[in-house]
């Protein structure tokens, strides 16, 4: 029997709450469920059809994947501290008045659970989300589509007083349900829930997803009424952002404008040859003086305008990668050319 296939120390404490987590409508895998057990003549190719071998990755060990009784919508719990700051904002963002705004981009909080037995520790309930490339972007159109739903994120945020100062690529992810209409396995993700054969998955022109922010670990709230909006602080995962200090204050908000930018710059610009459109706005966006980058708000409308200003055929042609030869991106257009019309043709019909 693998070492991989019995339970790690990090996953221990998941098992335990399993049963105190379906008292509370959520259903964990059957590896982490009461009674587990690893098959003892499970190995080699059989091993990996086993389901209940798959473990939670480790860098992953705060967060599991869970089954919603209710209704049987996939979602993450995440281990908080009960009283973080990222807890208040988070339910900030999830209140009443706020939650409807469709210009809300910060991940729902579906439910707060405190641990049975330890109450500085609660688990929020989110919506189970997936990287912002993955499945990879194909079309111009579907990295212009994320720019507007992120800035408009951005925007909604700053105008309630939150500043993120960490939404790199890692803490912004994609509600891709609708790309995978027979599902897939959370920690698997190419695969069905049962790992019985690939997931198929649509492309992002026929299926709208959603873009999120997650992580409010080390944002920030202020009130309407704050006389000063300046913080002190490097941490985070971007550490190129020019004004980060510990004693001279800045402004978090054009903190965010600079994460966002490189954000665009290392997986837009940097990767594709045909996204040159926001080249100007990612290059204010990234100015070393934070006074001369823009505002969220006018970045919004400065992306809408580039997008707009964009040709059609342009917009949904495919991106293309940075490394492709002469030869093989007029080899892949044409396989491009092809597949949409093919496309196309079954729209139709």
């Amino acid at each position: 029997m693998k070492e991989a296939y019995v339970l790690f120390p990090y996953e221990v404490f998941w098992s335990e709450l399993s049963p105190f987590l379906e008292t509370r409508g959520y259903t964990l895998r059957p590896r982490y469920r009461q009674g587990w057990v690893p098959d003892p003549n499970a190995s080699g190719a059989r091993l990996a059809e086993l389901e209940d071998a798959i473990a939670l990755p480790m860098r992953s060990c705060r967060m599991i994947d869970a089954i919603r009784a209710s209704d049987g919508l996939l979602v993450y719990l995440k281990t908080i501290r009960s009283s973080s700051k990222e807890l208040e904002i988070c339910r900030y963002l999830s209140s009443e008045a706020l939650r409807h705004d469709p210009r809300n981009h910060s991940v729902p909080l579906l439910n707060v659970i405190q641990h049975p037995t330890d109450p500085d520790i609660s688990m929020i309930v989110m919506p189970f989300l997936r990287k912002i490339d993955d499945p990879p972007f194909e079309m111009v159109e579907d990295v212009l589509e994320f720019g507007e739903q992120i800035l408009e994120g951005l925007a909604f945020l700053h105008e309630h007083n939150v500043a993120h100062w960490d939404c790199h690529a890692f803490n912004i992810m994609m509600n891709a349900a609708a790309l995978f209409p027979k599902g897939f396995h959370p920690v698997l993700s190419d695969m069905l829930s049962d790992l019985t054969s690939s997931a198929k998955v649509l492309s992002r022109s026929s299926a709208r997803v959603t873009y999120y922010f997650v992580d409010f670990g080390i944002s920030s709230l202020f009130t309407h009424d704050s006389t000063s909006r300046l913080v002190l602080g490097i941490d985070g995962i971007e550490k190129t952002v020019p004004e980060l200090s510990v004693t001279v204050p800045y402004d978090p908000f054009k903190t965010d404008i600079y994460i966002l930018g490189a954000l665009f710059h290392r997986e837009f610009l940097h990767k594709f040859s045909n996204v040159q459109m926001i080249e100007p706005l990612v290059a204010s966006m990234t100015a070393r003086d934070p006074a001369w980058r823009p505002d969220a708000a006018d970045a919004l409308e400065l992306w809408r305008h580039a997008r707009s200003q964009a040709y059609t055929i342009q917009r949904c042609w495919r991106v293309r990668s940075r490394q492709e030869s002469h030869v093989g991106s007029a080899i892949r257009d044409v396989w491009a050319l092809v597949g949409s019309i093919i496309q196309t043709n079954s729209h139709i019909q």
